[in-house]
């Protein structure tokens, strides 16, 4: 058996327990639990790697005070309980509101816990199955994409779509459906979504989202716009003397 951890800690921790005089099995369980650790801080940054994360947003740079989600939905959304549910999560309002910030960071947060997560835009989903069909394995690439715990698909309705799109969409909702849970943000309610998709998919795609879904709206002016405005969008300038 391979234990990288372990072999890797043990020198030192081998002098430590010679040194205070620990038992051995007090040794072992010690050099056990750093093994544990070691590979599921592996296993993380493997996820966090697979799971191509855009910006790296967290809550901890979330101000919880400035959105507009009542704050105990956030504290809600925030155990992943919903997750665990295999519940989905729509998250609608203007540009600017937190809806990318709030999806990120359930996504990192989820990968913390031990999850697998995938996040896409419309775009790359409809890229994802896209490149299957030239070996005829679209279902294997979409079955692919539903063993994460979490898929996250972002920014739907900034720009119409296709067919393509709207049935790469339908496949994912589809297939995840009551099996695990599927977070998407959009300047539209998804019920709108029949105005940028064929309606026929849209219509069919979203009563399997919404049918076991959290939805949340936010509100108000572009945060990303107060912060530019306010000058807080950048690191200021040192100025010549």
């Amino acid at each position: 058996m391979r234990f990288p951890y372990l072999h890797k800690a043990a020198p030192e921790g081998l002098a430590t327990a010679r040194s205070q005089r620990w038992d051995p099995a007090e040794v072992v369980g010690i050099l056990l639990e750093t093994e544990n650790k070691g590979r599921d801080e592996a296993t993380r940054c493997n996820h966090r790697r697979l799971a191509q994360l855009p910006s790296g947003k967290t809550f901890e740079s979330w101000k919880e005070t400035e959105s507009s989600i009542p704050v105990p939905t956030q504290h809600a959304l925030m155990t992943l309980e919903w997750v665990t549910r295999a519940e989905n999560l729509a998250v609608a309002g203007p540009s600017g509101t937190g809806k990318n910030h709030l999806a990120e960071a359930l996504a990192n947060k989820a990968i913390d816990q031990g999850m697998k997560v995938a996040l896409f835009t419309l775009k790359s989903l409809t890229a994802h199955p896209g490149r299957a069909t030239v070996d005829n394995t679209v279902s294997r690439g979409v079955a692919k994409i539903t063993r994460c715990d979490l898929i996250v698909v972002d920014d739907i309705g900034m720009l119409p779509s296709g067919q393509a799109a709207a049935e790469a969409f339908y496949r994912v909702i589809d297939a995840a459906y009551e099996r695990r849970s599927v977070v998407v943000t959009s300047n539209l309610h998804p019920s709108g979504f029949d105005s940028i998709m064929p309606k026929t998919l849209a219509t069919t795609a979203v009563d399997r989202l919404l049918h076991h879904a959290h939805i949340v709206l936010t509100e108000g002016s572009s945060l990303r716009l107060t912060q530019a405005t306010s000058g807080k969008g950048v690191v200021p300038l040192n100025q010549p003397g």
